[in-house]
């Protein structure tokens, strides 16, 4: 049946002045100015006459409206303003074309409502209008076979920003020629092929008359006669933005507990927090630490009333390189008591505001780049949301908002608040991490050598790689002792476990090494004390002082390796306790894994350990290493040591661009363990070096070693240590002569010092002792330790050696 053409009553948008009218002209500036503008916006006519009147626009200008200004057509639409104090306002404003001039077309703008005409009155039309429900309060519009626009309802018209008339007789596409309003033309013409309803969900997108952004459902149903054929489409929109943002925020929480927190680095979390936060809800993100948290330490509660100095320790835009920053990342900034930022971190709540708001004004003015990045970029939304974690404050996280139209509300809020105080707990994690590996490797690094020491026979080369960021430090550790009679101990180790107590004890195992080496016993006699030292710490301890930090424990444990170098015989003793075998390169390049007696770990006890003797050619070259060099998950030990054997068969003639090159070529990436490579190239002390004499168990022979030791000086050119090494000489053969027992050695060896050795078939040690006024002896000790650098004595298979060293003169 026909129905009659109906119109609505114009209206007006609650809070727009009757009296608002402004007129602009040709060129698009503002001509007149009522009062009732000034009461909706709070400018002054004299503050807005002249200027252009696109700088009073909050957002860009609905499409269809900007299509009708372009052809100097009259047009009615919802318009975003920016009143005075920065607030944006919605009201709904018709502009009318004045009289054309030669300069173009001037505007009267008031405020409107739009009026609909209803549906036409012809038979076709009206019965799909009454299928399709007009007077739905969601947007509903009709298209006919060909998808061609018949007839909406008033919503729907808003929303578009145009009449029926405007429409009618036009495809979506035509009306408004932006996606994604093509695909849904797209999908009218399929349902109208097919007579099937589809469904679609649309990503939040501006119509041509709205101005801001909307989700949408869209229902498209076929419209069908009685016989079934296919008349058109409906068409229902569902508003869903609500939804949508509401899915949206779980979403962006679902990512932050899988994206935030991967690492136990504090700078990676706070980077991984701003980029979810960015991803999610704002765009540009900053994330300010207090330096006290950057650092490791325990940050301290925060005086109300003092400033706050923090640390940029990530950033993210939507714009490439953050060019909205007014501080660098790793910059440190101060925030005055009372600002925006400060009182987030004081009284760890969070809190958004307008760009128009006070205090916000207040600090963003107060430093010439910021105010310059807020004014460029538009800024007009922020949000503080402080960094908490166990009830300590650890930083401040700032959302801005200049490309999102929305301002923040409540519900972003909370969604930064919960993304936050989940990244607060990783980046606290990762900050007791920093300051407990921190700790560790301070320890260890001290117990270390701080370089190495001069070994005459020797050149020595090491790399120490702690394990990566992923992992405790542990506890591989090395060594290098010089011995008496040139002779040069190595020592390499690996106490089980990570952390600060795999660091103490091997601590403890590197004194007691340096000890018992000090007392020169052979590898395997020191082995064996240093397996009951293990056994002792284990059962000092207990398994609750060994608990580390994943609550495990078990007992104290250790492998090393220990060598003892000769240079005048050329030989090296080597022994080992459960460690990986060393590698020795002859001259000639050949490449050898010693089989070295494995013996067990130390700490299980009970088991013996045997001593192995090797000749070292002068130019060889040994390796020792930790199980952390070639040992990896993804990688057999096989493959490590068969690595690490080709890297060394032709190695370079500078040791350190030979640890280099094992380094590029068997160091596992990244490290899973930490990495010792020490290596060690021998060199003989010659025949013109060392000098020995047999002398007989007669005090007349006291005065014939003084004089070949004097000429044998003087041969080497080194008189200048004559009398000094005669009465070395005398003091050392005379208690030999007196205490011990034959065979009686002389020896004299020229190395980086002069070293004077005399040995007997005695195992009685010497030592120093007061002697009384009226004592014949017992002083000759005292004075050799008067004029050498350092003295001792060893015990050897044959009986005992007596030694002193003196520096060489210049």
């Amino acid at each position: 049946m026909d129905q009659e053409p109906h119109t609505s009553a114009p209206a007006r948008d609650s809070g727009t002045p009757e009296d608002f009218a402004v007129v602009i002209d040709a060129r698009g500036a503002v001509m007149a100015w009522s009062a009732g503008a000034s009461r909706l916006l709070g400018y002054e006519a004299d503050e807005v006459v002249g200027r252009p009147a696109a700088s009073l626009l909050a957002a860009k200008l609905p499409f269809a409206m900007r299509r009708r200004v372009a052809a100097g057509e009259a047009w009615t639409s919802d318009l975003a303003l920016r009143k005075r104090d920065g607030d944006r306002v919605q009201v709904r404003l018709r502009g009318l074309p004045l009289a054309a001039s030669d300069a173009g077309t001037p505007w009267v703008v008031a405020p409107a409502a739009m009026t609909y005409p209803a549906a036409p009155a012809d038979a076709e039309t009206a019965e799909l209008w009454d299928l399709t429900l007009a007077q739905l309060p969601l947007p509903v519009a009709v298209y006919d076979r060909e998808a061609r626009f018949v007839a909406c309802n008033q919503v729907m018209s808003r929303a578009m920003g145009l009449t029926q008339d405007e429409m009618r007789g036009l495809t979506l596409w035509e009306i408004y020629p932006a996606p994604p309003l093509d695909e849904i033309d797209r999908l009218q013409r399929q349902v109208v092929l097919t007579g099937e309803q589809i469904f679609r969900e649309e990503q939040p997108f501006r119509a041509s008359g709205e101005v801001r952004d909307h989700a949408w459902s869209v229902y498209l149903s076929p419209l069908k006669d009685r016989a079934g054929e296919v008349l058109g489409v409906s068409a229902v929109v569902i508003d869903i933005t609500e939804q949508y943002w509401a899915r949206r925020r779980l979403a962006v929480l679902n990512e932050a507990g899988a994206r935030i927190g991967s690492t136990l680095d504090v700078t990676r979390t706070a980077e991984e927090l701003t980029e979810v936060a960015v991803d999610g809800f704002a765009d540009f993100v900053t994330v300010d630490l207090l330096e006290s948290v950057v650092q490791g330490h325990e940050p301290q509660p925060i005086p109300p009333g003092a400033p706050v100095q923090c640390r940029r320790t990530a950033q993210r835009s939507v714009l490439s390189g953050c060019p909205e920053s007014a501080v660098r990342t790793g910059d440190v900034d101060v925030y005055p008591p009372g600002t925006p930022p400060a009182q987030a971190l004081i009284t760890g709540q969070g809190a958004y505001y307008p760009a128009s708001d006070p205090k916000l004004r207040e600090w963003t003015t107060a430093s010439p780049a910021r105010a310059e990045s807020m004014r460029r970029f538009k800024m007009h939304s922020v949000m503080m949301v402080p960094l908490c974690a166990r009830g300590i404050t650890l930083g401040v996280m700032h959302l801005l908002r200049h490309r999102t139209a929305e301002t923040f509300g409540e519900d972003d809020l909370v969604l930064a608040e919960e993304i936050a105080a989940r990244a607060a707990v990783s980046i606290d994690n990762a900050r007791r991490y920093t300051r407990e590996r921190r700790t560790a490797n301070a320890l260890q690094r001290s117990l270390l050598p701080a370089r190495l020491p001069r070994a005459q026979a020797m050149d020595l080369a090491y790399r120490y790689i702690p394990a990566g960021s992923g992992e405790e430090i542990g506890g591989d550790w090395f060594d290098i002792i010089v011995l008496s009679g040139g002779r040069v101990a190595l020592v390499v180790g690996d106490v089980v476990g990570h952390g600060v107590h795999a660091s103490a004890t091997m601590g403890r195992l590197r004194t007691a090494v340096r000890t018992l080496a000090d007392a020169d016993f052979t590898p395997d006699e020191l082995l064996t004390r240093l397996d009951d030292l293990v056994i002792r710490l284990d059962r000092e301890e207990g398994p609750d002082a060994r608990r580390d930090t994943n609550g495990a424990s078990g007992e104290v444990g250790a492998t090393c390796l220990y060598a003892v170098y000769d240079p005048v015989a050329s030989v090296c003793d080597l022994a080992r306790a459960g460690h990986p075998p060393p590698i020795l390169v002859t001259a000639d390049d050949t490449v050898q894994l010693l089989d070295l007696p494995a013996g067990p770990p130390l700490g299980l006890g009970g088991l013996p350990f045997e001593a192995t003797r090797i000749d070292m050619r002068e130019g060889s070259v040994l390796a020792f290493y930790t199980d952390g060099l070639i040992e990896t998950p993804g990688r057999d030990i096989d493959v490590g040591l068969e690595l690490l054997t080709e890297a060394l068969r032709r190695p370079a003639s500078d040791l350190e661009e030979a640890c280099d090159e094992v380094m590029r070529k068997v160091r596992p990436d990244p490290p899973t363990d930490d990495i010792v490579l020490l290596l060690a190239r021998t060199s003989g002390l010659g025949a013109d070096r060392v000098r020995t004499w047999q002398l007989p168990a007669d005090p007349a022979a006291v005065a014939g070693a003084r004089r070949m030791a004097s000429e044998q000086l003087t041969a080497w050119g080194l008189t200048e240590l004559d009398f000094s090494t005669e009465l070395i000489v005398s003091e050392l053969v005379t208690n030999a002569i007196r205490y011990g027992s034959e065979p009686i050695e002389l020896r004299l060896i020229r190395a980086d010092v002069l070293i004077c050795e005399v040995s007997d078939s005695s195992s009685t040690a010497p030592h120093l002792r007061r002697a009384r006024v009226l004592d014949e002896g017992g002083r000759g000790l005292l004075l050799v330790a008067q004029v050498a650098e350092r003295w001792g004595s060893r015990h050897t298979s044959t009986g005992k050696t007596i030694w002193a060293e003196q520096p060489l003169p210049d």
